[in-house]
């Protein structure tokens, strides 16, 4: 045997032997790669990565070390680190079953959603809803997304789906609801809401959203008292607030509407909120229904300054304006209600030589009954009887308060109806008059009338 062939075979020897002991090596110890999964679980984040890290420095397309690096990471709460390994994963692996892609689709997708990357974690969500199609989990995530996204037609149907398969699942009958509401079908909302609240009583979000459909449906009582219970969640106590305080103007119980918007703002950490600016301007509100403008006033400077282009408090402002220079409109609109009465009997006798017979505070004002001359027997059936109504707000008057009027005057057979207002009345209420028993009075006029009264 020549000296070549011993090297030869030395060689495959050398060669053979270290197969050998590879082999055995791995069979009776697992690589380091297999212990990550079990370091993850026992809380040994920090050596998961280590471990992780020293593979992928050696083997950079180890694209199940880049999966478990990034399952170190989520567990850590290094969410961006995470996100990282896990796109690396989602671009180049292949799922041949090395790689979980059920539990790596739904963390994918929650990596996603925390960075507000909705079309691609919905995207995950519909694939996980063909990998997975009895977890009605995933029905439930693209439903959430599909309403984040305004899709209410989409995200209704996911719903849906939710609630077929798992009609014990109180979340999705709560997100219906409240889809439905949002779209005003208010008796399958209130059905979809009850349910909710029968499978979890201890979520506030079906009492505030059951309280706002009371509101709307005019249920004010019951409103209110659904709100109070969906006031115990800190995260809805605010929204809550504002919601009972609009329920109690509509109520007329204005002192609780006030105690109800100025807890908004002092329990607030943030005074610049929309929650705040919201409380305020209806606070402002309030207190211009209960004559104390100045108040009013100080709550709409504040909005102003924060946001100047908030509703119509710039509108509200500026019609107040002349209130330092007319001495009748600033009469007119911050007297109380005896004071205000006198001024109205006042400007019907100036405008119309109308002499008051009868008068008695409205929501809106006041309203009179009042004849051309003075009589004994003023409700004489020949004696001409006009209805005046006064209007004290700076809100356009509409069209509607003015079919109101003439309904009234009509049913109840008086000669003309006059509507005397602190603004102005839109083209649609000036237009309904023509032809009509009825005269309006607008503020520009009111101000002449004003001129021909001391004060």
């Amino acid at each position: 045997m020549g000296i070549t062939s011993v090297v030869i075979i030395a060689v495959l020897f050398a060669v053979i032997i270290t197969a050998v002991i590879f082999i055995v090596k791995n069979i009776a110890s697992p690589s380091k790669l297999d212990a990550v999964p079990k370091l993850i679980k026992d809380g040994k984040l920090q050596q998961a990565q280590k471990t992780t890290k020293a593979i992928i420095t050696k083997d950079p397309r180890n694209y199940l070390a880049h999966y478990y690096l990034g399952k170190a990471y989520l567990a850590d709460k290094k969410y961006e680190l995470a996100y990282m390994e896990y796109k690396t994963v989602n671009m180049n692996a292949l799922f041949n079953g090395e790689i979980n892609e059920i539990e790596f689709r739904k963390d994918m997708g929650a990596l996603y959603s925390r960075f507000n990357q909705d079309d691609s974690a919905l995207k995950e969500y519909l694939l996980l809803t063909r990998l997975e199609p009895n977890n009605s989990d995933n029905n439930l995530k693209a439903a959430e997304i599909y309403e984040k996204q305004g899709n209410a037609k989409l995200a209704m149907g996911f719903y849906q789906k939710t609630i077929m398969s798992d009609k014990k699942n109180p979340k999705p009958y709560t997100a219906a609801g409240r889809l439905l509401l949002r779209a005003k079908n208010y008796k399958q909302a209130k059905q979809a809401l009850e349910t909710s609240v029968k499978l979890n009583p201890e979520n506030h979000e079906n009492y505030y959203l059951l309280g706002k459909l009371c509101k709307e449906t005019k249920d004010l009582s019951t409103a209110v008292k659904l709100l109070e219970k969906s006031e115990r969640d800190p995260q809805l106590k605010m929204k809550a607030l504002i919601e009972k305080g609009t329920c109690l103007m509509m109520a007329d119980q204005n002192d609780r509407a006030i105690d109800a918007f100025q807890r908004v703002i002092t329990i607030s950490k943030d005074l610049k909120s929309q929650d705040v600016l919201y409380a305020r301007y209806f606070l402002g509100n309030c207190y211009e229904k209960a004559r104390k403008i100045d108040k009013a006033i100080e709550q709409w400077e504040t909005i102003f300054k924060v946001n100047a282009k908030f509703k119509d408090v710039a509108t509200k402002l500026d019609q107040y304006k002349e209130l330092e220079t007319n001495d009748g409109i600033k009469e007119y609109l911050t007297s109380n209600n005896q004071g205000f009465m006198e001024l109205c009997k006042k400007v019907a006798m100036v405008a119309f030589n109308l002499q008051c017979q009868k008068i008695e505070p409205t929501q809106y004002g006041c309203q009179m009954l009042a004849t051309e001359e003075k009589k004994e027997n003023w409700m004489n059936i020949k004696q001409q009887i006009f209805l005046c109504q006064f209007y004290r707000s700076t809100d356009v008057i509409e069209e509607g308060t003015v079919r109101r009027l003439v309904d009234t005057v009509k049913q109840r057979g008086y000669v003309k109806g006059i509507m005397f207002a602190s603004s102005e009345f839109s083209h649609g209420a000036v237009a309904f008059t023509e032809n009509r028993p009825i005269i309006l009075v607008s503020k520009t006029q009111l101000e002449e009338h004003f001129k021909k009264i001391s004060f």
